[in-house]
């Protein structure tokens, strides 16, 4: 859908010459046509202010904005919309170079998001580490320095053990056991980055507690093959969404992939010729593996009949504007979650890791080995794969002979 003037009323003001462009560009990432015409209107009146106040194109800057929503809530009853409308209008002109870079003022970090993002950095540059594994170890270090520095100024080198362990005894009994041991994982890798930055003396990696644990202690809950049948059944696959979200839920089941696999997945992963699927896993890998028929059936119809229109490489895009590709494996997990609300199925868990654990579950119920098991998961460590075992033994125990005579 493109946006056209025809017989409106011609915008006055400095922005009169780009309304048509702006409106074009919202457009394009998939809001509807109630939405494009308020997005419309407001950078109309925002235009015509403006012009009123001999503000230049070039002299445009978010300041302005402000005081123009000032002013029309004067006029106007403001909508919650305004200001994202404007942070999108802003963004287009800043986008197209109308508007110059030094208006554009870069928001002020506070010393605590100063010091996160020193750290996001490292990690990056220095430890060269995915993506994925930085976005699960920020929040716990933003939390343990907001804890420490709850005056907003952050002095690391006054860090004591005492700071260490007082978060970890807060903060782990309200986490599930698996997140309270990625908690003290990225405490002691913040902590050692500090160190070794020289922000700190003290080797207070050491001073983390250990989560207890033991070993391999639960087994891998994976969800049974007929429910993922029933699942499968229940999308509606006559929709554009419903075409994506089966193709989604049978990626996971067919290959095993994570969520955050899938959600990144990209147009150029796919060679069509040869069948071949390239996943990029959690150390930033690549691998190779075999595209199942039906998969390869099912993306395609979502590629041609279901896909919007988009310059994103992404394969699977948000339902709702702005079309992009989701911002995180959250998306994908949500799909999941409604998936088997709406199917009404009573699911180990709600989340797309449970399709990964039913296909090793049943590769290894079939003789697969584990080495075989982990390639096609993209384990880099056999002990990963290893906990697999437990699931013969449970099986194992229901076929053990009771003791003749009983317990002696």
């Amino acid at each position: 859908m493109r946006y056209s003037i025809h017989d409106r009323v011609a915008p006055e003001g400095p922005l009169s010459a780009h309304i048509v462009a702006f409106a074009n560009s919202i457009a394009a990432q998939g809001y509807c046509t109630q939405s494009l015409k308020y997005h419309v209107r407001l950078a109309t009146g925002f235009s015509r202010w403006l012009g009123r106040n001999g503000i230049d194109l070039h002299n445009v800057c978010p300041a302005h904005c402000e005081q123009y929503l000032r002013y029309r809530a004067r006029h106007a009853r403001p909508a919650t919309g305004d200001r994202a409308a404007l942070r999108h209008l802003i963004a287009f002109l800043d986008r197209e170079r109308l508007i110059s870079a030094q208006r554009m003022p870069a928001r002020r970090l506070s010393p605590i998001e100063s010091c996160t993002l020193a750290y996001i950095e490292y990690l990056h540059e220095a430890r060269a580490l995915s993506k994925a594994t930085i976005v699960y170890y920020v929040p716990f270090i933003r939390e343990f320095l907001e804890h420490c520095f709850d005056d907003g100024r952050v002095r690391l080198s006054r860090l004591r053990a005492g700071d260490v362990v007082s978060f970890v005894q807060c903060q782990a009994p309200r986490l599930h056991l698996k997140r309270a041991k990625l908690m003290t994982t990225a405490l002691r890798s913040f902590l050692r980055y500090a160190r070794f930055r020289g922000d700190m003396a003290l080797d207070l990696a050491a001073a983390v507690p250990v989560v207890a644990n033991w070993s391999m202690q639960s087994i891998p809950r994976g969800i049974p093959p007929e429910q993922i049948q029933q699942l499968l059944v229940s999308i509606d696959r006559r929709t554009a969404v419903g075409r994506r979200d089966y193709a989604i839920i049978l990626l996971l089941a067919r290959l095993g992939l994570r969520s955050g696999e899938v959600a990144f997945l990209e147009l150029e992963d796919i060679d069509w010729n040869t069948g071949v699927l390239s996943v990029r896993g959690k150390s930033g890998q690549r691998n190779g593996l075999p595209l199942p028929a039906d998969v390869g059936k099912a993306i395609a119809a979502y590629l041609r009949y279901g896909r919007p229109q988009s310059t994103s490489r992404r394969v699977f895009l948000r339902a709702k504007a702005p079309i992009t590709g989701f911002r995180s494996s959250c998306g994908v997990g949500s799909i999941v979650r409604h998936s088997l609300q709406r199917a009404g199925i009573n699911a180990p868990t709600t989340g797309a890791h449970q399709f990964r654990h039913a296909l090793a579950s049943q590769m290894l119920r079939h003789g697969a080995s584990l080495s075989e098991i982990g390639e096609l998961l993209g384990h880099h460590h056999p002990q990963t794969t290893k906990i697999y075992t437990k699931i013969d033994i449970e099986a194992l125990r229901t076929l053990a002979v009771p003791w003749p005579g009983g317990v002696q």
